[in-house]
This record gives C-alpha cells, sequence and structure tokens, in this order.
C-alpha cells in the first residue's frame, strides 16, 4: 500500500511539474514493485529534467529494452529517439546518432506507421539546416508536421514549424519564417507541449531571433523562458541557457552589474553539464562584460575560459586588444576572422568591430566596405538594431572622411533608433561622435552637451573604457583649446616637452607607441609646428602644461 501511495504521489508530482519530487518519489519504487513502462519513461524524464544525465540515459535504455521484451515496438522506438536526441544535445554526435538509427531500423522493420517515425526524421532536417541546404530541411520538416497533424502530437507539430521557420529564414524569407516562430510558441503558451519538446522550442526560437537580430521577439520569449523556468524550480537543463539570454538582454539595457550576475549564475549551471553549447558563450559574456568596464585581467581571463570551452572569442578579443592600445594586433585579428567568416550570421557579428577597429588604424577604405555589407544585411533582415548598428556606422565614417555635416543626419538616426531601443552604451557612444561631429563645425555648446550627456550615461553604466576613451576626445574649454587638441593630445604634447620620447610616452600611457605616433602627427598638424621641439615650445610659451 505505502508503494502504491508513493507511485501515485510520484506521477501526481510528475503532473504537476514538480520534477524533484517525483524523480524521488517514482525512483523510491522501483525498491518495491517494478514500474510499468510509463512510469519508467516518466522516471526518465524527470532524471534527465533535474539535471541527473547519467541516472536519464540508463533509464531510457531499461526501458528501451523493456519495451521490446513487452513487443512493445513504437514504445521501444520512441525511448531510443529521446537517447539518442539528449546525447546528439549533449554533444555526443556517435552515440546519439545510434541510438536514432536504432530507432530507424525497429520502425522500419515492423512497417509501423507511427507518430514516432514523425520524431526519427528530426535529425535528418537538423542536419540538412546545418549544412545550408535550406530547401531540403523545409522539406523534411514539412513531412514531420505532416506526421504530427495525422497522429495529433502537439510537440511534434511545433517542432516542424520551429524548423521550417528557421530554414525559411536561412532562405532570406524572413516574415514568413518568423510567422511560423510565433506559431511554435503559441503551443507552447498554450501549455500544449511536452517538458521535453517546450526546452528545446524556447530555446530554438530565441537563438533564430537573435542570429536575425530580431530584439523585440527575443526580448518577448526570454521572459516566455525565465517565467516558464521559474515555474519548475527544479529543473536543471535550460535554466542555464535562460540566464544566458537574460543577461545579453541586461547587458544592452545598461543593467551591467545585474547581467554579470545572471552571466555567472549561467557560468556554474552549464559548467555543471559537459557538452553544454552555451557554455563557452555565457564565459565570453563575462568577458565583455569585463572588457566594457574596463577589467581587463578579469576579461582576458573570462575569455580564456570561453576558449576552453570551444567558444570563438571574436570580436571581443580585438576588441580588447584595441582597448589596451595594442592596436597592430587588434587590426591582424579582426582581419583574419573577417576574411575567414563565410556566414551571414558570423559576418553580422563581426563587421562592427572590424568597421571600429578599421577606422582606429586609418583604413577608412576597408570601414566603408564594412559598413556597406553591414548596409546591405540591414536591408535584408530590416531589424531596428541592425539599422543603428548601420548608421552609426556610416556617420563614424563620413567623421573620419572629415565630413562632420554629413555626418550628423545618419548619426542622429542611430541615436534615436538606440534610444528607442533602451540602449544607454550604444546611445552613449553615438552621441560622443555627434559631440565630435558638432565640434568640427565650430558648436561648442552642442559639443558640450553631447559630451555631458554621454559621460553621464558612461558613469552610470560603470563603462570605465569608454570614459576613459572620453577623456581623450572631450574639447576643453573654450580659453584652453583654441587649437582643438583633445586632452590626450595635450597630454601627450605635455610629456613631449618633458623630454620624453614615443616609446616612453607609450609605456607611460599603457598606449601603443603606434597610436602615440598618431597623437604626435595631430599635434603637429594641428599648432602647424615643424617639430616636436618646436610644439613643446608653443606649448611652453602659452601654458599649455
Amino acid at each position: 500500500m505505502k508503494t502504491a501511495g508513493t507511485l501515485h504521489s510520484g506521477r501526481a508530482s510528475f503532473q504537476r511539474k514538480a520534477w524533484a519530487d517525483a524523480y524521488a518519489k517514482l525512483s523510491s519504487t522501483t525498491q518495491g514493485t517494478p514500474l510499468d513502462l510509463a512510469d519508467l519513461e516518466r522516471l526518465a524524464t524527470a532524471a534527465y529534467l533535474v539535471g541527473k544525465d547519467t541516472e536519464s540515459h540508463d533509464l531510457w535504455r531499461h526501458t528501451h529494452h523493456d519495451a521490446l521484451a513487452a513487443g512493445d515496438i513504437t514504445r521501444a522506438a520512441r525511448c531510443a529517439f529521446w537517447l539518442g536526441f539528449v546525447l546528439l544535445m549533449s554533444g555526443e554526435k556517435a552515440r546519439g546518432g545510434a541510438w536514432i538509427a536504432r530507432a530507424r531500423r525497429l520502425l522500419e522493420e515492423e512497417g509501423l506507421d507511427c507518430v514516432e517515425a514523425g520524431y526519427v526524421m528530426v535529425p535528418d532536417a537538423l542536419q540538412s539546416l546545418g549544412r545550408g541546404d535550406h530547401a531540403q530541411a523545409y522539406a523534411i520538416f514539412s513531412q514531420v508536421g505532416e506526421s504530427g497533424r495525422r497522429f495529433g502530437d502537439p510537440n511534434l507539430l511545433a517542432i516542424s514549424c520551429l524548423g521550417r521557420g528557421q530554414s525559411l529564414i536561412e532562405a532570406g524569407r524572413i516574415q514568413e519564417g518568423t510567422t511560423l516562430l510565433d506559431e511554435a510558441m503559441v503551443a507552447m503558451e498554450a501549455g500544449e507541449l511536452s517538458p521535453l519538446a517546450a526546452g528545446i522550442i524556447y530555446c530554438g526560437v530565441i537563438e533564430t531571433c537573435q542570429q536575425i537580430f530580431d530584439l523585440r521577439r527575443a526580448q518577448e520569449w526570454t521572459a516566455a523562458l525565465t517565467q516558464w523556468c521559474e515555474s519548475q524550480p527544479d529543473l536543471v537543463p535550460y535554466r542555464g541557457r535562460c540566464l544566458v539570454h537574460r543577461a545579453e538582454i541586461m547587458q544592452l539595457h545598461g543593467a551591467w552589474l545585474e547581467a554579470m550576475d545572471e552571466a555567472e549564475k549561467a557560468c556554474h549551471q552549464l559548467c555543471l553539464r559537459p557538452g553544454e553549447a552555451a557554455t563557452g558563450y555565457a564565459f565570453y559574456l563575462c568577458a565583455e562584460l569585463h572588457r566594457l568596464r574596463g577589467e581587463y585581467t578579469k576579461a582576458k581571463q573570462a575569455y580564456d575560459q570561453a576558449s576552453r570551452w570551444g567558444y570563438t572569442l571574436h570580436p571581443g578579443l580585438a576588441l580588447l586588444r584595441l582597448a589596451q592600445g595594442q592596436v597592430a594586433v587588434a587590426e591582424a585579428a579582426i582581419r583574419r576572422i573577417v576574411d575567414e567568416a563565410t556566414d551571414r550570421t558570423t559576418r553580422t557579428g563581426i563587421l562592427p568591430a572590424y568597421i571600429e577597429i578599421m577606422l582606429s588604424v586609418g583604413d577608412v577604405p576597408a570601414a566603408r566596405a564594412g559598413a556597406d555589407e553591414l548596409s546591405r544585411i540591414a536591408a535584408t533582415l530590416d531589424a531596428p538594431l541592425l539599422w543603428a548598428l548601420t548608421t552609426g556606422a556610416q556617420g563614424a565614417i563620413l567623421l573620419a572622411e572629415d565630413e562632420p555635416l554629413a555626418a550628423l543626419e545618419p548619426l542622429r538616426q542611430a541615436s534615436r533608433i538606440w534610444e528607442k531601443l533602451e540602449a544607454p552604451y550604444e546611445l552613449a557612444r553615438i552621441r560622443i561622435l555627434i559631440g565630435l561631429a558638432c565640434h568640427r563645425l565650430g558648436d561648442d555648446d552642442a559639443t558640450r552637451m553631447e559630451f555631458d550627456a554621454a559621460h553621464w550615461n558612461l558613469q552610470h553604466l560603470g563603462a570605465a573604457a569608454e570614459l576613459s576613451r572620453l577623456e581623450t576626445l572631450s574639447p576643453l574649454d573654450a580659453s584652453d583649446n583654441r587649437h582643438h587638441l583633445t586632452r590626450r593630445e595635450i597630454q601627450v604634447l605635455r610629456l613631449i616637452a618633458s623630454g620624453k620620447t614615443n616609446k616612453a610616452i607609450a609605456i607611460e600611457l599603457s598606449l601603443s607607441e603606434r597610436t602615440i605616433d598618431r597623437h604626435v602627427s595631430n599635434i603637429l598638424a594641428k599648432l602647424n609646428m615643424p617639430s616636436r621641439a618646436a610644439a613643446a615650445a608653443y606649448a611652453g610659451h602659452h601654458n599649455l602644461f
């Protein structure tokens, strides 16, 4: 009676998604009366959802063999499929593929027309999508959906919607694809899906939205994923990815301390599950937050951790080197990764950093080429975030080409978009460029307002790296800045006057010698002086020390 009561209680816990209690009670009953096949499936699922992967794998395998012995071929195939699929998701491709193949063989040998035949097609569709054959992927996912309709399986229908949506997006049919993503999420919100399918749908939809820079959808579905995870305190597999998605959105909206907290929690959660693809990205996100805060040593340590988990470190590491004054290193790295990147998603993520670094080294034509490519991608995806990046890049390039008046229109357009997206860091960076344009046009009041607004935002964020750069760009009071020297240039000039070489100045200011060379050239040009000695004498005469 005690065993029967515990079993009933375990089933009830499974029904209300209390996974840890369900696992404890269902597993305890195995010590008495053996569980039937349906309860073994519940136990295998509960084990997976509380993070007991090895136990879950053993239970799926055990249930598979028991189902074979009982002549229940469809259940045996279903267990083999889910065992294979979770192994594939954890990176064990050989083992996972073997179990999927076994499930397919069982169904083919028996000639069974059942919903499980639809499930075993899913890995084939994913393989087609992975190798870029979106037409083939769409065709297979359509067959998956037809199977789901015939057998009334909402999980398979939702997986089909997700897969077809991803296939259409890869084919450039963005609006049709996102409509299908939304359809998959409707099934999720209606509570029609099993926990295994629900996690797959949530993560797949959010990651696809991020790839096409559809920030609105990514934010909405991340909020829904967060609520879903919080409703199941025992849930382990999808919680780490949820934290990563939350951290990304917090970073964009300027909640950097909260974003760091979420990213560090994600690292801890994901490290507990070997094979989790998101682990490297979680460490990369930590590194990016450290970089933005000017914590360069911590950033490098986090980048190293991301690398150990197999994550590509660029463009973040290249931007770190740029911030550290290692301009040549940053330039070499970003040129290499742009040359190597072939797919649209990767190139879109790299191009903004490429443009920034090319402008830093004075290669305006390369920056222009990068901005033109980014503009073409933005026209295809039509995402506000991409338009903000594109128009901001165009404005920065016009400024580098000494066209401050022409630069103002795209810069202000970018400013409006970033403000609407509630992205204070990106908005501050654009306002710095607007300030520089106004300064070159002689509008000192507008310059001061733009720089003050940018300074307030960056200080509020704790963006030490960009604050430091702002200090080097900010114009001085009119009485001290008749020659339009930046604060960094004044600093360099004072060191020149003290007799230091460019190499010594570079060491003192933690910048590259190439950067100091450029500052010296700018100083001589602005002061119209023929030599360093003449510039130093001029500085002494005009009290610039």
